[in-house]
């Protein structure tokens, strides 16, 4: 169990180490690149979800940073549930999923990115 949570803990600290993974594996067995990212990426967001809301927490010393991104998560199915109702007169859940999904990884990738370099600023200007 140990060495799961110890997998866990370095997945989810560098989530790019298991979407260069899965792609590489994807790629490899069905030469689909589309697929292979579309996987990656996927599975890579779960990661990202843990990854953020800690770099979120610790730059903001708060513990809301995982709740925070449900609840964007959450409102983002709602409005994009919605424009799907408005347009096509039903919601296809698979879609809205695969949708938000999907946005949350460009997001906490862009999320990751902002709060990893905040996070290396302010470890350096303590250190000064």
């Amino acid at each position: 169990m140990g060495f799961l949570q110890g997998l866990f803990n370095t997945l989810s600290l560098f989530p790019f180490i298991p979407f260069l993974i899965v792609y590489i594996i994807v790629l490899q067995r069905n030469k689909n690149r589309k697929q292979a990212l579309e996987l990656a990426m996927d599975i890579t967001t779960f990661f990202m979800l843990f990854s953020v809301s800690a770099l979120f927490n610790n730059t903001f010393q708060t513990k809301f940073g995982f709740y925070l991104i449900l609840l964007m998560l959450l409102i983002a199915a709602g409005l994009i549930g919605s424009a799907q109702n408005r347009w096509k007169g039903k919601v296809n859940g698979k879609r809205l999923l695969r949708a938000v999904w999907r946005l949350g990884f460009v997001t906490m990738s862009f999320g990751y990115i902002v709060f990893t370099f905040f996070g290396l600023l302010s470890y350096i200007i303590k250190m000064m």
